[in-house]
């Protein structure tokens, strides 16, 4: 009856099957949680990591390419009316919006017109940058929180095989392996979440950060030709 609990406990028994699915479905409710929220966790994280980098590599581009437009124009006011309405490129949009400010303050002196210009230029740049940098707190998250979750998991899992120790009163590595095994689980589960959100969130923040002083030059060279 004794050994009974224990394999109630430990909820492997004398299976020696320890493939990753077996070990998530032999674990009591505590662990499955904390594995499937780390799934979870690294699912979605891979979803936003490759959805940034395709939004960098396509502003990239669509930066270079208005850029070399921009300065290869005869006016800005000639290039802006003939700028797609549709473009989806963050510099442009902080380029038509200065512009339409721009046009709005014809009537004023030229330092209120500045002024305002300017400043349309910075609100905008501060909203493109905010949604280039959207959900990168959410990596942040995970690469911070996962190992910890992670080793919840595993402290939980180990007190697990401590108790069917002391009950079945046996030291057997039977009876300490598969709650080890699932600790061991949730802690690697953890670590597969945390790094690749770590290394993309540095990633993407540097490039962010380029992103934004390229938004920077832009502003300034704009002012000074207007």
């Amino acid at each position: 009856m004794e050994q009974e609990i224990a394999t109630q406990v430990v909820g492997l028994g004398g299976s020696t099957d320890f493939s990753l699915i077996q070990l998530f479905l032999r674990a009591d409710i505590v662990v499955k949680s904390v594995i499937v929220i780390l799934i979870a966790a690294s699912v979605y994280s891979w979803a936003l990591i490759f959805e940034k980098y395709r939004l960098f590599a396509k502003i990239e581009k669509t930066t270079k390419d208005f850029e070399e437009k921009f300065w290869k124009s005869k006016s800005a006011e000639n290039f802006y009316n003939n700028l797609a309405n549709k473009e989806k490129d963050p510099l442009a949009n902080i380029f038509q919006s200065a512009m339409v400010e721009l046009l709005k303050t014809r009537s004023k002196s030229v330092s209120v017109q500045s002024a305002r210009v300017s400043r349309v230029l910075e609100i905008s740049s501060d909203k493109e940058v905010k949604l280039i940098e959207k959900h990168f707190t959410f990596l942040a998250t995970v690469g911070s929180t996962a190992p910890f979750i992670g080793l919840f998991g595993t402290v939980w899992g180990i007190m697990n095989s401590f108790q069917s120790i002391a009950i079945s009163r046996n030291t057997s590595l039977a009876i300490v392996a598969p709650g080890i095994a699932e600790a061991l689980f949730a802690t690697a589960l953890g670590l597969l979440a945390a790094v690749p959100a770590v290394v993309a969130y540095n990633k993407f923040t540097s490039d962010s950060a380029k992103y934004n002083a390229r938004i920077e030059n832009f502003s300034k060279r704009f002012i000074s030709i207007i």
